[in-house]
């Protein structure tokens, strides 16, 4: 008896259907111009600016998510997905936010992606596990992920930009003004754009720089293991200083390297195009470095 007792128990716990997500969508007037601010544990958050003067969430939440926090204070907008302090179950949810285009956007996350669309006003943007993309950008943006890559696309935006990565990769192209990339275990990537100052560091990864540097600008690229390639896509007034310590130099400007001692592997390169307006200095530990103008 008892063992036909466990299996009609066991029988029924298997038949019982499991917990559905609960379906979200929801609206909210809006200032045009306000602060957005989106909070998500797990799953991936959406954001899409769009001409309506309203905030609009719609996705799903999971079964174990306790609620959505979806106010409005003034001119702020709160979204924020609370789960249990210990995390268990189903806690993902997966947002789709639309928000006036001209709001200032702070995202954050701890397990999810992060995407945005034609968000015209300031963006911050963190994950701790999860890949950033932002696309149609026009003005500043911070964007940090432990573990994921981080790609930027701008409609010729001039402003502030500043990436990091611990392990990912970076990619920005399309914005102007300056830039301050930074990652551990990843490379960099900047297309296009015309930059005043320009500051790139990595651990383990290659940097690519093929924009231009605007007179008076200053370009730093730091590396342990990688190569830097610098290719400058107007023609430059600057003064260069290049050093490795194992790794090659390339230019197109004329100078060849020296050794810094003829104990070690080191090469420098010191030299100046048109009138030293601007300065580049690159150094590397173990990478080489190419410099060179388009033409």
């Amino acid at each position: 008896m008892k063992h036909g007792s466990l299996i009609v128990l066991a029988a029924g716990v298997l038949a019982t259907p499991a917990l559905a997500d609960e379906q979200v969508n929801r609206t909210i007037d809006a200032s045009p111009n306000g602060y957005v601010e989106i909070y998500n544990t797990s799953g991936s958050i959406e954001v899409t600016g769009w001409k309506q003067d309203k905030v609009e969430v719609t996705g799903t939440l999971g079964d174990s998510v306790e609620e959505l926090i979806f106010e409005r204070d003034g001119d702020e907008v709160l979204i924020r997905v609370e789960v249990p302090n210990r995390h268990w179950g189903d806690i993902d949810a997966d947002l789709a936010i639309k928000v006036p285009e001209r709001s200032t956007i702070e995202v954050s996350a701890v397990s999810a992606d992060i995407e945005v669309k034609d968000v015209l006003g300031e963006q911050s943007l963190e994950s701790v596990s999860g890949d950033i993309e932002t696309t149609g950008v026009v003005k500043e943006v911070e964007a940090a992920s432990v573990s994921g890559d981080v790609e930027i696309k701008g409609k010729d935006a001039d402003g502030d930009f500043e990436v990091s990565t611990v392990s990912g990769d970076i990619f920005v192209m399309g914005v102007s003004g300056s830039i301050d990339a930074e990652s551990v275990s990843g490379d960099i990537d900047v297309a296009g754009g015309r930059f005043e100052d320009v500051h790139f560091e990595t651990v383990n990864g290659d940097q690519n720089f093929a924009a231009a540097l605007i007179d008076g600008g200053d370009l730093s690229a730091e590396s342990v293991n990688g190569t830097v390639d610098i290719e400058l896509t107007e023609p430059v007034s600057a003064r260069i200083d290049i050093e490795t310590f194992n790794g090659s130099i390339r230019n197109c400007f004329g100078p060849k390297p020296e050794r810094t001692s003829k104990y070690s592997p080191g090469l420098e390169l010191r030299f100046e195009v048109g009138g030293g307006d601007s300065r580049i200095e690159i150094e590397t530990l173990n990478g080489s470095v190419n410099i060179c103008d388009k033409d």
